[in-house]
């Protein structure tokens, strides 16, 4: 019998320990009972994409800063005709999200103001990207900036002769409404380009629609591949760094990367290190500024904080260059794929379309890097600077006392440190030889909203709520998230055409391969993947990079044609199945795998996984090369 619904929100069970999680979070991020009648009629998707495990308190500020502000693009700067913002809730620990459509009786009105203010933009690209970028570090730098040192015990002499009048206490409370504000500005600043970028291909993806309506979506998207992007230079990188130790024959040098100050040393005194080192150091601003996460999370690894990351991943290519392996990108070949597939469309056409063609299809080549280019600039740069500012001032309070562990400040909320803030400055103002309340008052609730965080980490969530709507229609929720009217439908299980043991998603990059699965989970499961494996996971990451060239394909739980995942896969030409809605709960490690990414299909070829997955064979190369 088909399914018509996903469960409401109220029907999905909390998981033991986590009774009353909605305390975790600000009342405006949850359900509320009060509203339950008109938000049980709304649809709406989790969005593993982009955070895909459970939030600690104060992590919800990404979700705040990143919905926000996409939402304020298409509502309000840029007036997008039939698209405004995403309601956004956090049920059970994840993010869910329902767009919201524009009256059809407001569509007409906004396209004269959406055609003024994209013009602007597309025939002001390069001067106003460039003065994006200066925008954008100048607002890093100042988040560099800020500090959150201890308070003096005394003020000094100097301040009372020049009459400061101030504790310095003030520098404290400003630098964290500093510390927010310049995170929030950043993320504005993230999507004044980005739905630009996703305009200009959905304009150019409509018209080869409309000229060719056979075409592959797949086709369309390799019109713009294989073009330069600044969010594979941390990974481009580190290939450098590889190639360089093989040339210098440094090779021995990385056998313990973990330990990174000792393999440092080492290099630096060996024959060759310091030419080595030097190419080390230039390569680690920016470029470091990178996390194994997606920069959503508190606990993200930064390659700036933790030298072992970028240290083993320059081991594994050197392992993979002593193998005879290629480890670039095969930037020449995607190039060349380009070229052939607009070739033979250029050819369909008459003089007219032609023209209408060549010009969508520059706009679009033009504005595409920028789709992922910002992902560097914004959730890595800006939100590794972010997040490492956050745990400065989780340590000086817990140097304070205010809670058991350095980082448990994430199990505040925002509003929460402000709070802790104030109790901590008057209590070092008034001089009060107890000092502040918190060290009393927060340890108790910080241990049991982390045993909640824990029980809620128990369950996957679901992949949606709700009754969809019979047809999905909004162009960004299809072309981001993959949220698709036939794929909502496979999530429910009415898609007769599939196969039992065969999950239908996104075809988001081509070919067909063969290999052992491989589920992570979370980041830092990644080096767990061997060579040939098939990477299984809610969501990848682009700063998964470095395994890639591992890889035999990967599949996702989310994701559509312009998703990151979608993206990255396609230039690293590695087949990919996106928006599967169950991958990484229904396969096993080790079960092997039939990805079929010019289809949009993974068949599990075995019933059940072996205990660990076998070791693969370099030589069971894809069936079918992408």
């Amino acid at each position: 019998m088909s399914k018509k619904s996903f469960p409401k929100p109220s029907d999905l069970p909390v998981p033991a320990g986590a009774e009353g999680w909605e305390k975790l979070y600000p009342y405006y991020l949850v359900f509320q009972d009060e509203l339950k009648d008109k938000e049980n009629e709304k649809f709406w998707f989790c969005d593993s994409q982009h955070w895909p495990t459970v939030f600690k308190p104060f992590e919800t500020i990404g979700a705040e800063y990143a919905v926000k502000c996409l939402g304020q693009y298409n509502a309000r700067h840029l007036m997008i005709p039939n698209a405004n913002g995403i309601e956004f809730r956090v049920h059970l620990g994840y993010l869910y999200m329902s767009p919201i459509p524009v009256p059809d009786d407001q569509v007409a009105d906004r396209v004269p103001e959406f055609q003024a203010r994209i013009t602007h933009y597309f025939q002001n690209w390069d001067s106003m990207l460039e003065d994006w970028k200066v925008k954008v570090r100048g607002t890093i730098d100042e988040l560099e900036s800020l500090t959150f040192n201890p308070l003096p015990d005394m003020v000094p002499m100097a301040d009372i002769e020049s009459g400061k009048a101030m504790d310095g206490s003030e520098i404290l409370l400003e630098n964290y409404d500093r510390l927010i504000a310049l995170a929030y500005r950043n993320w504005q600043y993230h999507f004044e380009f980005l739905n630009l970028g996703y305009i200009a291909y959905l304009d150019f993806f409509n018209f080869c629609k409309e000229v060719f309506p056979d075409i592959p979506d797949q086709s369309i998207a390799n019109m713009v591949q294989g073009v330069d992007m600044e969010l594979f230079r941390p990974d481009d990188e580190l290939k450098e760094l590889a190639i360089l130790a093989v040339e210098l024959g440094l090779q021995e040098h990385f056998a313990d990367t973990d330990d990174a100050e000792g393999t440092l040393a080492a290099l630096a005194a060996s024959p060759g290190g310091e030419r080595w080192i030097a190419r080390w150091d230039e390569a680690q601003d920016p470029w470091f500024n990178f996390t194994v996460g997606n920069g959503f999370y508190g606990h993200d690894k930064y390659w700036i904080d933790h030298l072992e990351i970028p240290l083993g991943f320059i081991a594994d290519y050197i392992r993979r260059l002593d193998e005879g392996q290629i480890i670039k990108r095969p930037t020449a070949e995607l190039i060349a794929e380009k070229d052939r597939i607009v070739g033979e469309y250029r050819e369909l056409l008459d003089a007219e379309q032609l023209a209408v063609f060549d010009a969508k299809g520059g706009l679009a080549a033009t504005a595409y890097p920028y789709v992922e280019n910002h992902n560097f600039y914004i959730e890595h740069w800006t939100m590794g600077v972010f997040w490492r500012k956050v745990r400065e001032l989780s340590r000086m309070l817990h140097a304070h006392g205010f809670w058991p562990e350095a980082d448990d400040m994430l199990y505040l909320t925002r509003n929460e440190v402000r709070d802790a803030l104030f109790d901590l400055v008057t209590g070092h103002g008034v001089g009060a030889p107890d000092g502040p309340i918190g060290p009393v008052y927060w340890p108790e609730i910080i241990e049991e909203r982390r045993a909640m965080v824990a029980a809620l980490k128990t369950a996957r969530p679901a992949p949606a709520l709700n009754t969809p709507p019979e047809s999905i229609t909004e162009p960004f929720t299809r072309m981001l998230w993959g949220i698709t009217t036939e794929q909502v439908q496979s999530w429910l299980g009415n898609d007769e055409d599939t196969p039992e043991g065969t999950l239908k998603g996104m075809a988001a990059s081509p070919g067909v391969v063969e290999g052992y699965a491989r589920v992570i989970m979370d980041a830092d499961e990644i080096s767990e993947i061997r060579q040939d494996e098939i990477l299984v996971a809610p969501v990848t990451a682009p700063s998964w990079g470095p395994v890639f060239g591992k890889l035999k394909a990967a599949v996702t739980d989310i994701g559509g044609m312009m998703s990151h995942a979608a993206i990255v896969c396609r230039e690293y030409a590695l087949p990919a199945v996106t928006g599967t809605g169950s991958a990484s709960t229904t396969i096993r490690t080790g079960q092997r795998l039939r990805v079929d990414g010019t289809k949009g299909t993974v068949e599990v070829l075995d019933d059940a996984a072996p205990a660990t997955a076998p070791a693969t064979d370099t030589a069971d190369a894809a069936l079918v090369a992408p």
